[in-house]
């Protein structure tokens, strides 16, 4: 590809917000340089063991949906839309956790020993999932370095107004926003004509300081990523019309944008109700422990401490870094019920008074 059309998903043109300086002495708890050297090393075979699994699972929830849209008649409609119904819940449950889940992790670069495969995962999973990540590394990368610190951290903002409490809300996690389409399709073609301000995921302000104009490298990816994502899902959809299999548009170019109740429930208390503008990860992350499926698809991003603590350790090593460290660590509900019953109550205080903080028990210093 000539310049003007290549797009590179890691820009090393990063410096836009990462010119600001900004020291925070991070407290960070120490561990055997031996055991950390153990923690930090990526594996292929294991980082294949997570993508071939999830993109399977993608493919197979994808056929089951259509099959169940290809059974339905005038003449078993009363159970058979039921089905299509419950098939594509499954399906947008399960994909719902391809963009700011797997390209988050695929993001930091940890998961595969070889970088050509960490790119290549990237693109697929940032393709089907109208992902952003030349934005969203740059965001990433800063709000690792200042964690919801204000002014500093565009990316989580505390304290967050999640509106958990409203109908509409639960509705659209459990469903679909009727506006989605829309909405996405309006955000990429603004970014395919070199709109960097319009995001998913961040205010404009914060696309504004991680994509200034004066980074025209860093633009010109973003722009070139936008025009690759709009033309190849057009082709994709207009291959499905043609061929007849126009439900395929619900199934892969839209798959990863309905029901994402789970996600959030998996996501959402990573940083909720904490504190801002500490300096210690115990106080403003939150960690909690899980079966099997949501670790799987959550690619074990509920041990939030840990990954702030020590970013590079690939995901799949987590729970091993948190038996290297839980001496020093505030304890963590298990499962996502106990986490929710922890967190709602917060929630709801902060509601009353946005003043309001959680502020865990740290493990007394020996």
């Amino acid at each position: 590809m000539n310049k003007a059309s290549s797009v590179d998903l890691n820009p090393a043109d990063e410096s836009s917000i990462m010119d600001e300086i900004v020291k925070i002495n991070w407290y960070r708890t120490k561990v055997d340089k031996a055991v950390m050297s153990s923690l930090m090393r990526k594996s292929d075979a294991r980082a294949f063991a997570q993508v071939i699994p999830q993109l399977l699972l993608f493919a197979a929830t994808g056929t089951l949906a259509y099959l169940a849209f290809l059974n339905v008649h005038a003449s078993n409609w009363p159970w058979a839309v039921p089905l299509l119904l419950l098939a594509l819940f499954v399906h947008g449950t399960f994909s719902n956790f391809f963009g700011g889940i797997a390209g988050h992790e695929l993001c930091h670069k940890t998961p595969f020993k070889t970088q050509f495969w960490t790119d290549f995962f990237l693109a697929i999973y940032a393709f089907l999932a109208w992902f952003d990540p030349v934005s969203y590394r740059v965001s990433h990368v800063k709000h690792h370095q200042v964690t919801v610190h204000t002014e500093h951290d565009g990316e989580v903002v505390l304290p967050q107004g999640l509106d958990w409490h409203g109908i509409k809300f639960v509705l659209m996690a459990l469903t679909v926003d009727p506006l989605m389409p829309f909405k996405v399709l309006r955000t990429w073609v603004y970014a395919a004509f070199g709109d960097s301000s319009k995001s998913l995921f961040f205010t404009s302000d914060w696309m504004e300081r991680i994509l200034p104009k004066t980074k025209t490298e860093l633009r010109r990816n973003h722009r070139n990523w936008a025009i690759i994502v709009l033309l190849g899902h057009l082709a994709l959809a207009t291959l499905f019309i043609v061929t007849g299999h126009w439900f395929l548009i619900v199934i892969v170019t839209f798959g990863c944008q309905y029901c994402s109740w789970l996600q959030l429930l998996c996501a959402a208390p990573q940083h909720v109700g904490l504190t801002p503008n500490v300096s210690d990860f115990r106080l403003c992350c939150r960690t909690y422990t899980c079966g099997w499926l949501p670790a799987f698809l959550y690619w074990n991003m509920q041990y939030h401490v840990e990954h702030h603590m020590f970013p590079a350790v690939p995901f799949y090593n987590l729970p091993q870094l948190r038996k290297a460290i839980e001496h020093d660590l505030p304890p963590a509900p298990h499962g996502l019920r106990a986490t929710w019953k922890e967190l709602l109550p917060i929630m709801r205080r902060q509601r009353q008074d946005p003043t309001y903080v959680f502020v865990p028990v740290l493990p007394a210093k020996i």
